[in-house]
């Protein structure tokens, strides 16, 4: 659906670079994850994707056609959710919805279906006649959500949809996208949480200073990148144990106090082994997994570790 040929994009004199040759494919249906530090270029490239901000130079096809000749139609198809909350605070959820309704073009029933799509996804009916300026930080989040609903867009963008709420609403909102993405919405999403990035998307694109690093569907980007490695998390005393009788036959760490990592071609061996020796350890055995990587250990591998303040895009 969305492909970025060569993109670049440049900023004040003497020019700055903020996006550098970029070369991006988002496959229709897909629930595409954006990750990067902060000033990698995340924003700056969203902006372009939907015709918010100028490209300097490369190209930007949507379903094999130039940006700027369909543009129109891809504001009208296309929903946006920004980080910032786009709310007036005085007035009340149905206000509010009205209001971008109406900055729409929104008539009739076309406005009508719209606008139940949209508080039904988000989950507002009982809060729609309450001022905005009482609503927690979840219920502002999940109108912010059904405004970008309201053309019932067939591709959306979220930009760190989830920041600053609780558990509750943050589960809430994941399961609402994972809807979305399951009645056929193309989703771009960015966001700083990796272990909901792991969870919701099939595809992602790492960004920093500007430049891709790396893009592929999720799971064989992890089975690459964590290939041949065994994760065994136990209790502490468990993990402990198991570490101090295989060291010496196996390549082995403890990540944390609760998980090991163990290098082996063969997984199966390894759990007979800890299984035969020490079958009550075996039997305490909380979680498995082989030949992955947890999604932040690549995002900091790849873009290291070092804080990232006052950057631009």
């Amino acid at each position: 659906m969305y492909q970025t040929i060569n993109l670049s994009k440049e900023y004040g004199n003497p020019p700055q670079t903020v996006l550098n040759q970029v070369n991006l494919h988002i496959p229709k249906g897909s629930l595409f994850g954006l990750l990067g530090p902060n000033g990698a270029g995340k924003t700056t490239l969203l902006s372009i994707l939907v015709g918010l901000v100028a490209k300097t130079r490369g190209r930007v096809l949507i379903n094999g056609v130039e940006l700027e000749a369909c543009i129109k139609e891809v504001r009208g198809t296309t929903g946006i959710v920004p980080q910032d909350l786009a709310l007036y605070p005085m007035l009340s959820a149905q206000d509010n919805l009205n209001f971008f309704a109406d900055a729409l073009g929104l008539r009739g029933p076309q406005r009508e279906r719209n606008m139940e799509f949209a508080i039904t996804t988000a989950s507002l009916s009982e809060h729609l006649n309450k001022r905005v300026q009482n609503f927690s930080g979840g219920l502002k989040r999940r109108l912010n959500l059904a405004i970008g609903l309201l053309n019932q867009p067939s591709v959306l963008f979220l930009d760190e949809p989830t920041v600053g709420i609780d558990p509750q609403a943050r589960s809430f909102i994941l399961q609402c996208i994972k809807a979305l993405n399951r009645q056929g919405v193309t989703i771009i999403y960015t966001s700083h949480y990796m272990d909901e990035v792991q969870q919701i998307c099939d595809r992602i694109a790492i960004i920093d200073s500007g430049t891709i690093l790396i893009q592929d569907d999720i799971n064989r980007l992890l089975r690459r990148k964590g290939e041949s490695e065994l994760g065994i998390t136990f209790g502490a005393a468990d993990a402990e144990r198991i570490l101090q009788r295989f060291s010496t036959h196996y390549p082995i760490s403890m990540d944390d106090a609760h998980t090991l990592r163990i290098k082996t071609t063969e997984p199966l061996d390894v759990l007979r082994a800890i299984s035969d020796q020490l079958p009550d350890a075996a039997a305490a055995v909380e979680r498995l997994s082989y030949g992955h990587q947890n999604l932040e250990e690549l995002f900091l591998s790849l873009t290291g570790k070092h804080t990232r303040d006052g950057d631009v895009g």
